[in-house]
């Protein structure tokens, strides 16, 4: 069965990259968000496998949205997608509960790599 995937990002042209990705490789993309309080309301619904979230968005940061969905499911396993120069912000989504980052511009072999990773 392959699993699902809820793609959380601001920017259209970025869930549509992420989704292509993981179309091609046998995941199904179950959902999409475009900030953080769309997020953790599709979270809830579509009980997803893995998230993949965006730092920077409007109404709800990535961070926020992290720390929100591991209260309701610890066991949440979530991929944080970061510019570069984000660092600080990534050290303090892995405190929020995040399993592992990827870093724009994506490259699909990393991207496939860090999932199937945190999905083992």
């Amino acid at each position: 069965m392959s699993k699902k995937v809820l793609i959380v990002d601001d920017a259209v042209v970025m869930r549509m990259m992420i989704k292509g990705i993981l179309s091609k490789h046998g995941y199904e993309v179950v959902g999409e968000a475009q900030n953080g309080v769309e997020a953790v309301d599709k979270y809830k619904q579509l009980q997803p496998d893995l998230v993949t979230m965006d730092m920077v968005m409007p109404e709800m940061d990535g961070i926020t949205a992290v720390r929100q969905i591991m209260s309701m499911d610890p066991n949440a396993k979530i991929i944080m997608c970061t510019s570069m120069g984000q660092q600080a912000l990534v050290v303090e989504a892995i405190q929020a509960g995040a399993k592992s980052f990827i870093t724009k511009p994506f490259q699909p072999p990393k991207i496939l790599e860090t999932i199937s990773k945190v999905l083992a």
